[in-house]
Parts: C-alpha cells; structure tokens; sequence
C-alpha cells in the first residue's frame, strides 16, 4: 500500500461536506465494457472472473479511466457476488443472461452450512488488487471499495441467479422470516470483514451496493435491507492511516427511504435518478453527503444534452458543500467514450463552487 500524500482530496472533502474548489466526480462502473481498452484487457484476462482474480490486470482497468477523464476517484475492480462465490456456491456467468450459482441456499441447511468467510485468506485476490491499485494510483485520487448489501447478495444467492420479482427469498421474508434474518446476519458479518480487510489494504472509502433494496415494501426494507446495512456501517473501521473512512450507502430506488438511511451512521447517500437531488437534499439537510444522479441513459443524448442535464442537476442541488456527482447506476456497455467525456467535463467546468 502506498503511503504518499494524497494529491486530489476534493471527493473526500465533498464527503465530510466541507467546501471544495469543484464538485468532485466518478462514474459507478466507470472501468467497463463501454472502453475498448476494458474489452481488450478482458480478452487478455480470458473471463470477467479470471480478470478480478488477477491484480495486475485489476489494476490496469482500474486505472484506465483516470487515463481518459479527470475524474475524482478509482472504484476497485471486482464483482459485488465475491463474497458468495466464496462460499462455494459455484459462481458462473451465461451470455446475456448474468451470473447465476449452481447452489441455490433456500433452507435452514443450506444457511447453516455456509461458512463464516474470512475475507483475509478466501478473498486474499481482492486484498491483492486493493493493494496493487493504491500503490499504482500513489496519491493521485482516493481509491473507493465496495460490497453488495446482505439484501442484494441473498436475493442472487436464493433465486440462483437474477430475477424480476425474487419470488424464493421474498417467500422466505414472509414465510420464515427467522430463515431470511439468519441468512442476512451471516451475510453482514461477511460483508463487514470483507470492507475492513479492503480498507487494511488501502480502500480510503467504501460503498455498499443495494442494488435490491428498492424490491421491497417499506416496512421490509427497513427490516431485511436497511437493519443489516446500519449493522455493517456500526462495524466498520472508521479511522485509518490517520484519516477518517468515509462510507456511502446506495440503495438503487430507495428514494422514499432517505431520512432512515441517513440515520444508519453513513456519511453519504447514493441517489438514482428517480429522485430530484434538491428535493433529496431539503429531506436530509446536513445529515450526509449526497452522490448522485444522473440518468445513465442521458449518455445516449447529444453533447448539448448531456451538458444542460449536467447544469440542471448542478443548479438543483444548489450552493451547498457535500455534493458527489455521479450517474443514478452504473454507466452502460453502449455509451461512446466521447459521450462520457462530454459529461465528466462538463461537471469539471460547470462544477466550481
């Protein structure tokens, strides 16, 4: 891990809501397919888990977007499904169709028979990629890792792979709610050790994916998602290396839930782009940070598009300290490069305080 000083601390200052130059940047999945030189290094990897699982390689596309834009932040390249891979549960991907386990966990059994992961040794490859990125990036911007939540890891884990209404692990919410909170409580232990263990090897900030959380109804979301993210956040380390570890939490359409999820101790929300960030930021006030929320789909649209959306989201959150900009999910395989320019730069140039 590289100890230099760190030369672009704006994201981290936008995170504790103190005052910055310019509104700092980064794309979730922002090393991805939409690069030709992700493809080719994919390629060279020969699979997208052969390509997590070799440092060397993760760091190269870690850094390749820090080549192209100036951007604010690297996010570690992995894959949030790590974790039950881990657990033996025989991780596979299918063209077009996703990741998928060949051990679906649907009982009491099943749960039981998961082991407590230690993320040290069972997950040492992504300890080495967090590692080998830090030194690379040696000071030049913060280095973010991430999970998924405890929600959004069970719903892959019990429907064996994607799904449009989670029909297996809903079930078990409301059927065997016991089943579903043992499954949830092992994953949060899991997850907690996983993000400590990054931030020992150099992860400066952490994200936690809740991709799913949205699924659910309000009363469930507060019980089987949001319960379990606050239980990670409480065990997470929080100082190292003499500075603070910042954590935002991200629940894809978790809009209604804002006021509860800054509660959990986070310092900054995720938002989607289903929520104005202005009216966001009049419900939470100073509590946290927001990050956020372009529609991933306005890279699509011309450049002059892209720039007013990027002005208006600006202008709605306002002459506030405490604004990370990113897109509302991840960028998509189909977005021009030059697109994703055109937006990164006109945060840059719109952006000043």
């Amino acid at each position: 891990m590289s100890n230099a000083p760190l030369k672009n601390d704006r994201f981290l200052k936008a995170l504790a809501r103190e005052p910055v130059d310019r509104t700092p940047i980064w794309m979730m999945r922002q090393a991805g397919r939409y690069l030709p030189e992700y493809r080719a290094s994919r390629e060279k990897a020969g699979s997208f888990m052969d390509l997590c699982r070799n440092a060397e390689l993760a760091c190269e596309v870690t850094l390749q977007p820090l080549a192209r834009y100036p951007l604010d932040a690297a996010i570690l390249f992995s894959d949030i499904l790590t974790i039950p891979d881990a657990m033996g549960l025989g991780l596979y991907f299918e063209t077009g169709e996703g990741p998928k386990f060949r051990h679906a966990v649907r009982t009491a059994e099943d749960i039981a028979a998961l082991p407590e992961l230690n993320a040290e040794t069972d997950l040492d490859y992504v300890m080495r990629a967090v590692a080998t990125i830090r030194r690379e990036l040696n000071g030049r911007v913060p280095l973010i890792g991430f999970s998924g939540s405890p929600w959004t890891l069970a719903t892959y884990m019990v429907e064996g792979g994607p799904s449009k209404d989670f029909r297996h692990l809903k079930g078990m919410v409301y059927s065997q709610p016991e089943l579903a909170h043992a499954l949830l409580d092992k994953l949060a232990r899991s997850v907690t050790d996983y993000l400590n263990a990054q931030i020992r090897h150099g992860a400066q900030v952490v994200q936690i994916f809740d991709t799913w959380g949205g699924a659910l109804s309000a009363e469930a979301y507060q019980a089987f998602s949001l319960r379990y993210m606050k239980q990670i956040v409480d065990g997470l380390i929080r100082d190292h290396d003499g500075r603070k570890v910042p954590v935002i939490l991200f629940t894809k359409n978790g809009g209604l839930w804002l006021e509860s999820m800054a509660d959990s101790g986070c310092d900054a929300l995720g938002l989607d782009w289903t929520i104005n960030i202005g009216e966001a930021r009049r419900r939470v006030g100073d509590r946290v940070a927001l990050q956020g929320n372009m529609d991933p789909a306005v890279l699509y649209a011309e450049p002059a598009a892209i720039r007013a959306e990027v002005k208006r989201i600006l202008d709605d959150f306002g002459a506030h300290p405490g604004h990370i900009f990113n897109l509302g999910h991840g960028i998509t395989p189909q977005v021009d490069p030059e697109h994703a320019r055109v937006f990164i730069e006109a945060v840059v140039e719109l952006g000043g305080a």
